[in-house]
């Protein structure tokens, strides 16, 4: 059953549109904080976000809705969404909120949720926290009330945290590292931490003004950070989005190097390290068939999810694997923490730069990535994919690309969109596939 509020990572949309309003705020935070209500101890929420004008806002309502059904506020401010996870789970808090959309535009805001155990929230407990926020909360008595604080030394947790994962035996000293923070939520902790282990930081996407999150920096915006690795004469580049949980690098040269090229170097250091469990790495059915070839070639295997870091995230906690992500940058080490985390995962591609002592340019570029093409066809109503003219036009093309390439067709979750993806060993053929099929589309949508 389709929810009403919740997307596929919490709420987000237009600040001050419905859904991502004060008001709203202030009913999630009700909400949630009467759901967590278990057991007679003090409950307490930790609350943090990125640096997006409306994150004042969105907290304050928070706030408000948290303490009026008895919760305890604990304010960290702008810090990674992995910082907020990690947090909730040291202090022992019942739950965890981050305000952020992510790699959004900063007009754009959203709540993430955590459980007292740091992960993301089930179907489950958004789908009860939904049922309550259309329902009639009971607040506390005035004597219950919550109260609320600030702690002044959440980024020093963090940067500590984050430090303790990189190899004891290695420091960044002799390595110009370009970092971009994408003005958001890592401005603060991810530089202190890449300089305390002795990196030589250029900093770029580190003056946050409200307006500027994402806004041509950042690891959907690589180029400045390739423009400045080059300019600057660094060693390697490293990209976050505004809430940090993304991971994008350059290598010396300015090349951009995706997640399935970061995953493909984690996965092969931990393996040679003995530490890799689940004999391989969890990835979306996004990733390049390169990375599958790559890694079986290596022994390693590749289990692949629908699009979505939660859905990866439920693969590695089901089967049992430590590494997992997606092309876009994701990247959760499980051995570390429970979502994404790109400081971290930029920390182990730093100490396997730092440990081969070849440039980034020779450890990171793993394989040679397939021809890949994504196209969007959008359509008014209706299921074009149960067309029969459709269908036989994809098992055509499945049978085509048998052994030579792969094929992936699926409506997007948000807009009346069908995204065609094909790659295979011959760029023409790739072409060919997937405009047949966007054509077949676009004819039974007519």
């Amino acid at each position: 059953m389709a929810r009403k509020y919740f997307g596929t990572d919490g709420i987000r949309g237009a600040t001050n549109v419905s859904p991502m309003t004060a008001a709203m705020a202030m009913k999630v935070g009700m909400a949630a904080g009467a759901y967590f209500q278990r057991g007679d101890h003090r409950h307490r929420v930790v609350i943090g976000k990125d640096t997006r004008l409306s994150g004042y806002m969105l907290e304050s309502a928070l706030v408000a809705g948290f303490t009026s059904v008895g919760m305890d506020v604990v304010m960290v401010g702008p810090m990674p969404t992995p910082a907020v996870a990690m947090l909730t789970q040291s202090m022992r808090a019942d739950i965890g909120v981050m305000i952020s959309a992510s790699h959004n535009p900063y007009a754009d805001n959203g709540i993430k949720l955590f459980g007292p155990d740091g992960y993301k929230l089930s179907d489950e407990a958004e789908a009860a926290i939904e049922a309550l926020i259309d329902g009639d909360i009971p607040l506390v008595p005035s004597d219950q009330i919550g109260r609320a604080r600030r702690i002044e030394d959440a980024q020093g947790r963090y940067i500590h945290f984050a430090k303790s994962t990189f190899p004891e035996n290695l420091r960044l000293d002799g390595m110009r590292v370009v970092l971009d923070c994408a003005n958001g939520a890592a401005y603060k902790v991810a530089p202190s931490a890449l300089w305390e282990l002795g990196a030589d930081v250029v900093a770029i996407g580190v003056t946050p003004n409200g307006t500027n999150i994402n806004d041509g920096v950042g690891s959907t915006a690589p180029q400045a950070l390739a423009e400045t690795v080059v300019a600057s004469g660094a060693d390697i580049g490293i990209a976050l989005d505004g809430d940090a949980d993304r991971l994008i690098v350059v290598d010396e040269t300015g090349t951009i190097v995706d997640g399935d090229q970061l995953m493909a170097t984690i996965a092969a250091s931990w393996a040679r390290q003995g530490r890799l469990a689940g004999g391989g790495l969890v990835a979306t059915v996004m990733s390049n068939l390169g990375l599958e070839r790559h890694l079986a070639a290596q022994g390693l295997g590749l289990v692949r999810t629908a699009v979505g870091d939660r859905h990866v995230l439920e693969k590695m906690r089901s089967s049992g694997y430590n590494v997992g992500g997606e092309q876009s940058g994701h990247i959760i080490l499980s051995d570390y923490a429970t979502t994404g985390d790109g400081l971290v995962a930029a920390l182990q591609i730093l100490a396997e730069v730092k440990r081969s002592g070849a440039p980034a340019s020779e450890v990171l570029h793993r394989f040679e990535p397939l021809p890949q093409l994504l196209k969007n066809v959008r359509f008014a109503g209706g299921k074009p994919l149960d067309h029969d003219a459709v269908k036989a036009v994809i098992a055509e093309a499945e049978a085509e690309l048998a052994g030579r390439g792969r094929l992936v067709i699926r409506p997007s979750g948000t807009e009346p969109v069908i995204r065609v993806m094909a790659e295979g060993d011959d760029l023409a053929q790739v072409e060919q596939v997937v405009d047949r099929i966007c054509d077949a589309v676009r004819k039974a949508a007519a």
